[in-house]
C-alpha cells in the first residue's frame, strides 16, 4: 500500500514528539510518526537525570554552560551549536513547562537543580529520578490529543526512499540526493508499505544495543544512521560512544542495564571498591564529578587492576530519608534486589550509553540529504564534539526540533510528492526459517564490540573488529536477499552498520581524544 504524508517523522521520543508538536502547531499538515515499538519505549524515557539549562541567572550563564560543554566535549565541539542549544535552552524549558512537564521546584516555586559531572553550577532540572520518562509522558498525552498526528506503533522503518530506488545511481559522490520518504514493515500484514512524504524526520536515537551491556532499550539498534549511511548519506563522529560510568551491575539485565544516575554522584556518592576503598583521587581533581568518560576508564582501570566485575557508589553515608525522596525509583530497583543503598554500597559498572556522532546535520536539523532532517541522538549536531556533558542530550533535542520545525514549516509546501517510487519489491523471497542464525549474529556483534571496540581500545582490537564485522555482514546480506524483510533481520543490518561505522571511524581516529581512548597513540592535552 501507499501512504502520503506532508511530514514522516521515524522516532517517538522526545525529540520526535516535540517536533510533530510544533509542526502541528504551526501548519496544516499532515503527520505521521513511525515507532518501531510503542511511544512509551525510547531512550528519553531512560534519562533519569535531567536536563541543563542555564535557569538561574544569578549564579549562572551562557558562558559557563558554553565553556562546560566545550570542554567536556575535549575542544572538538562546533561553537555555533554550543551557542545555539545553550541560548535557547531557556524558551524550550518553559515549552516543556507549557506541556505539562513537572520539574521539581523548592518551595519558594523556583527550579530544584542539580549539579552534575563537568557542570560548573547548579543547572540540571530534573524531576524526581525519572526525569525523561516524566517528559515523555507529557509529550504522550499532547500527541494523543493532536487529530493531526498519526501513530504507527509497532510500524518498522526499512530504508529511507531516494533516487536509488528510481533507478539511478546513487554513490557518495552523487551530489542532489533526495529523499521522499521511506518502506516501513507493517507489523499486522508483516509487508512493506510505501510511505511517500515531503518531508523526513529521522529521530531513532541511540545504537546501545550494538554493545554487550547498555543502559539503552533493546530497541537502540541504530537504524536511523544505518538508512541514511546506506542511502549515502553523511554519518560522522560515530566513534564517540559514551559509556556511562555508573550501571547497575546486576548480570540478569544487560538490555537495558539500570542506570544510576549521575545526580546521584552530584549528591555525594562516592565511587569506592567493593573493599570500601576510595580511588578516583588517583585519576582526576573532580574526584567522582569529573566527566564521564574520565570515570568510566577510571572505572575500567580498577576493575582489570584488581580482577572485579564492578565497583561500588556509596551514598551510605547521606541521610536515608533524603535518599529515598531524591532517588526513588533508585532505592526501590535497588531493594527489589536485595540493597538496601541508604545501609549498603550499589554495585556498578560502566555500560554503552549514548552517541556522540551520527546523522551529520547543520544549525537547522539538516543532513547531506535533501528533505531528509535528523535531531535527536541519532544526529551529530556538533554540540557534544568528542564527550556529551551529563544532561545535555534532552536540551539538544528540543532546541533542534525547534530549527527543525520553523526550516521545515516554511519549505514543505514547495514540495511534492514523487509519484514514480515503485513498491517495495519481495517477489521470489522466501519466509525466514534460519532465524537462530540472526539470533547467533546479533550475540556475535555485540561480543566484537564490548570486548574491541570499547572503552579502551588499540589498533590491533579495532583490526580484528573490523574483520569479524565484515564476514558478518556478507553474510547478512546474503540472508537479506532471500528473504521477506522483518525486523529482527533489519535490524541486524543495522547493527553491522553501525559496528562498522564505530569501528571505521575509530581506526580512522589517530589519536586519543573525548571518548575515543587507545593504548596506540598518545594522550594530549587540548584547549
Amino acid at each position: 500500500m501507499v501512504f502520503k504524508y506532508d511530514f514522516l517523522i521515524i522516532g517517538a521520543g522526545v525529540a520526535g514528539m516535540s517536533y510533530a508538536l510544533k509542526v502541528a502547531r504551526a501548519c496544516k499538515g499532515k503527520i505521521c510518526i513511525i515507532c518501531k515499538s510503542s511511544l512509551e519505549e525510547a531512550n528519553t524515557a531512560f534519562a533519569q537525570g535531567g536536563v541543563a539549562s542555564v535557569t538561574d541567572f544569578g549564579a549562572d550563564n551562557f558562558e559557563k554552560h558554553i565553556r562546560d560543554t566545550i570542554v567536556a566535549g575535549d575542544y572538538i565541539s562546533d561553537p555555533r551549536a554550543v551557542e545555539q542549544v545553550v541560548k535557547n535552552g531557556p524558551a524550550q524549558i518553559e515549552e516543556l513547562v507549557n506541556w505539562g512537564v513537572n520539574f521539581d521546584r523548592k518551595s519558594d516555586g523556583t527550579f530544584d537543580l542539580h549539579r552534575e559531572g563537568g557542570h560548573s553550577e547548579f543547572r540540571i532540572l530534573h524531576h524526581a529520578d525519572d526525569t525523561g520518562a516524566e517528559i515523555q509522558r507529557k509529550l504522550i498525552e499532547a500527541i494523543k490529543l493532536n487529530p493531526a498526528i498519526d501513530v504507527r506503533e509497532g510500524y518498522f522503518a526499512v530504508e529511507i526512499i531516494t533516487q536509488h530506488h528510481l533507478g539511478f545511481e546513487v554513490t557518495r559522490r552523487t551530489t542532489g540526493i533526495e529523499c521522499y520518504g521511506a518502506y516501513v514493515l507493517n507489523p499486522d500484514t508483516q509487508k512493506v508499505d510505501t510511505y511517500l512524504s515531503k518531508v523526513t524526520l529521522m529521530c531513532t536515537g541511540g545504537c546501545g544495543a550494538v554493545y554487550q551491556t547498555t543502559t539503552n532499550p533493546a530497541i537502540a539498534t541504530g537504524d536511523g544512521e544505518a538508512m541514511v549511511y546506506r542511502a549515502k548519506g553523511t554519518v560522522q563522529d560515530m566513534e564517540f560512544v559514551q559509556f556511562h560510568p555508573t550501571a547497575l551491575f546486576y548480570p540478569k539485565e544487560t538490555h537495558p542495564a539500570y542506570l544510576i544516575t549521575e545526580a546521584m554522584r552530584g549528591y555525594g556518592g562516592i565511587l569506592r571498591l567493593p573493599t570500601g576503598e576510595s580511588f578516583m583521587e588517583k585519576y582526576d581533581e573532580r574526584l567522582s564529578l569529573a566527566p564521564r568518560d574520565i570515570v568510566a576508564r577510571a572505572i575500567d582501570k580498577e576493575m582489570k587492576i584488581h580482577g572485579i566485575d564492578h565497583v561500588c557508589l556509596d551514598v551510605t553515608h547521606k541521610e536515608a530519608e533524603e535518599t529515598k525522596l531524591h532517588f526513588p525509583n533508585i532505592y526501590q530497583k535497588c531493594r527489589s534486589i536485595g540493597i538496601d543503598i541508604t545501609k549498603e554500597y550499589i554495585p556498578v559498572r560502566p555500560a554503552a550509553h549514548y552517541m556522540c556522532g551520527g546523522i551529520k546535520v547543520d544549525l537547522d536539523g539538516c543532513s547531506s540529504i535533501s528533505r531528509l532532517y535528523a535531531i535527536g541522538e541519532c544526529a551529530c549536531t556538533g554540540l557534544h564534539g568528542g564527550n556529551r556533558l551529563a544532561s545535555n542530550s534532552l536540551i539538544e533535542a528540543v532546541v533542534y526540533a525547534d530549527m527543525a520545525a520553523k526550516h521545515s514549516v516554511a519549505r514543505f509546501s514547495d514540495y511534492t510528492y514523487n509519484e514514480q517510487v515503485p513498491e517495495w519489491d519481495d517477489e521470489g523471497t522466501l519466509t525466514n526459517e534460519e532465524r537462530v542464525l540472526i539470533t547467533q549474529s546479533v550475540k556475535e556483534v555485540g561480543e566484537i564490540m564490548s570486548n574491541y571496540v570499547g572503552i579502551v581500545r588499540s589498533d590491533m582490537r579495532l583490526k580484528r573488529a573490523w574483520n569479524r564485522l565484515d564476514l558478518l555482514y556478507e553474510e547478512t546480506e546474503t540472508l537479506f536477499k532471500h528473504v521477506k524483510a522483518s525486523r529482527d533481520i533489519c535490524e541486524l543490518r543495522n547493527m553491522i552498520n553501525v559496528g562498522y561505522l564505530i569501528t571505521r571511524q575509530a581506526i580512522e581516529r589517530k589519536e586519543c581524544r573525548g571518548l575515543h581512548y587507545t593504548i596506540d597513540y598518545p594522550v594530549h592535552a587540548y584547549e
